[in-house]
């Protein structure tokens, strides 16, 4: 259960003021059309992350469980630094696709803002620690819904309660203690950088 439970807090986290949580709420700003947004939100993360989970287990096969855990714990700590980085969105991203519906729209313009996004490269580097991969895929999904649905719903809800500069720090920090575990893990291994 760890492979779908860590997976899901972990994007859920990442996601908050990310720039694909801007696209959710441009998008239901501009269609006011909530089902079909979430619908396109779901298929999109679903793929996107797929694949980027069949990396990730590609990526596990290549290396030893020290060189493995050595690189999770460093790609934990970028995506950490990187989540403390704002993210924009580009209006014309999104306008460009509004002529084809709610659907179609979200699915497209998630898929694409998901390419190279800091919750695409959790997702690569939890795959790659967890052996279930339909269990990672599933979580960060999860994590992708958890983060995206309320700004769907709610609008701007949550960013009127909550500092985002808060929010930022609390990922960096969960990323953090992911990268701290993943080099006990390392060290646990004989992965000792001294003797």
């Amino acid at each position: 259960m760890e492979s779908l439970f860590v997976p899901t807090l972990i994007v859920a986290l990442a996601e908050i003021g990310d720039k694909t949580q801007l696209l959710a709420l441009l998008l239901a700003a501009r269609f006011r059309q909530p089902r079909p947004i979430i619908l396109g939100i779901v298929v999109a993360t679903l793929a996107n992350h797929f694949l980027a989970g069949a990396a990730g287990n590609w990526v596990a096969g290549l290396f030893s469980p020290l060189t493995l855990s050595w690189t999770l714990a460093a790609s934990f700590i970028a995506v950490a630094l990187w989540t403390l980085v704002p993210d924009k969105l580009d209006d014309h991203e999104s306008s460009r696709f509004k002529r084809y519906g709610p659907f179609l729209t979200s699915l497209v313009a998630f898929f694409i803002a998901e390419m190279g996004d800091k919750t695409q490269v959790a997702t690569v580097m939890l795959a790659a620690q967890y052996p279930h991969l339909a269990l990672v895929v599933i979580g960060t999904t999860l994590g992708m819904l958890i983060a995206n649905v309320p700004v769907v719903l709610l609008g701007n809800f949550a960013a009127d309660r909550l500092p985002l500069p808060l929010i930022r720090r609390l990922a960096a920090c969960a990323f953090a203690a992911l990268a701290a575990y993943a080099s006990y893990q390392a060290l646990q291994l004989g992965g000792h950088l001294w003797y």
